[in-house]
C-alpha cells in the first residue's frame, strides 16, 4: 500500500513563498503523473502543477512563472516550490500520484494548509 504525506504547508505573508514536500512510501515502480493539486474555501479541488514521468511539467495559469514542481524519484518525493505568494493561493495543497505501478492505482495525500496573508 502506497501512501502519500505532504509537509511545508503553513502561514506566509503575501509576496512570501513556501516549499511542499510530498513524500510516498511503499512499493511503486512506475508513476504516470505527478500532480499538485488544491483547494480553496467554497470552491472546487483545482490542479495547480503537474509533471508527467517523461519531465513535461504543466501548470496552472494562475500560478505560471511563480510555482515550480520538481520530483526526485530515487527517494520518492515531489516538491511544489512557491514563489510571491498571493492571498488567492489560499487553500489546502494535495499531492497526488497517478497511475502508480503496481497498478495502475492513484494515490492521494491528505492534504497540508497553505494560508497566505494579505
Amino acid at each position: 500500500q502506497v501512501q502519500l504525506v505532504e509537509s511545508g504547508g503553513g502561514l506566509v505573508q503575501a509576496g512570501g513563498s513556501l516549499r511542499l514536500s510530498c513524500a510516498a512510501s511503499g512499493i511503486i515502480f512506475a508513476i504516470n503523473t505527478h500532480d499538485w493539486y488544491r483547494q480553496a474555501p467554497g470552491k472546487q479541488r483545482e490542479l495547480v502543477a503537474a509533471i508527467s514521468d517523461s519531465g513535461r511539467t504543466d501548470y496552472a495559469a494562475s500560478v505560471k512563472d511563480r510555482f515550480t514542481i520538481s520530483r526526485d524519484t530515487s527517494k520518492k518525493t515531489m516538491y511544489l516550490q512557491m514563489n510571491s505568494l498571493k492571498p488567492e493561493d489560499t487553500g489546502v495543497y494535495y499531492c497526488a500520484f497517478l497511475g502508480v505501478i503496481p497498478g495502475p492505482r492513484d494515490y492521494w495525500g491528505r492534504g497540508t494548509q497553505v494560508t497566505v496573508s494579505s
